[in-house]
């Protein structure tokens, strides 16, 4: 699969965006798919995900917030995101993989500390106080 991240930019806080990430080669075998987002000096932490069975988590600083959905007719995933703060400043990446397995293999069902074999390169997103 092959993974294409759009929509990020600078905003003020407060305000809205929403991402995209377009999914192609044999997208409907790859299931769960998550945005991540890493900011300068931080480590990456996982945002939203969706499973095989199109269950959704949220980290708990973006629940309320944000809104993951997914459209399989276009085979893409988008995070609208709103109230934006600063502190939701980063690269923003999208991943997919076919089953969830954590840093040492094992299966899990942390979908935000799933350890994705497909990455996107990510779209950066700036917000401004």
């Amino acid at each position: 699969v092959q993974l294409v991240e759009s929509g990020g930019d600078s905003v003020q806080a407060g305000g809205s965006l929403r991402l995209s990430c377009e999914a192609s080669k044999y997208p409907y075998k790859y299931r769960f798919m998550a945005w991540f987002r890493q900011a300068p000096g931080r480590e990456r932490e996982g945002v939203a995900g969706i499973d095989n069975l199109d269950r959704i988590t949220y980290a708990d600083s973006v629940k309320g917030r944000f809104v993951l959905t997914r459209d399989d007719d276009q085979d893409t995933l988008y995070l609208q995101m709103n109230d934006l703060k600063p502190e939701d400043s980063g690269m923003y990446y999208c991943a997919a993989d076919r089953e969830l397995r954590d840093d040492a293999g094992w299966t899990t069902g942390d979908i935000l500390r799933a350890a994705f074999a497909y990455w996107g390169q990510g779209t950066q997103v700036t917000v401004s106080s």
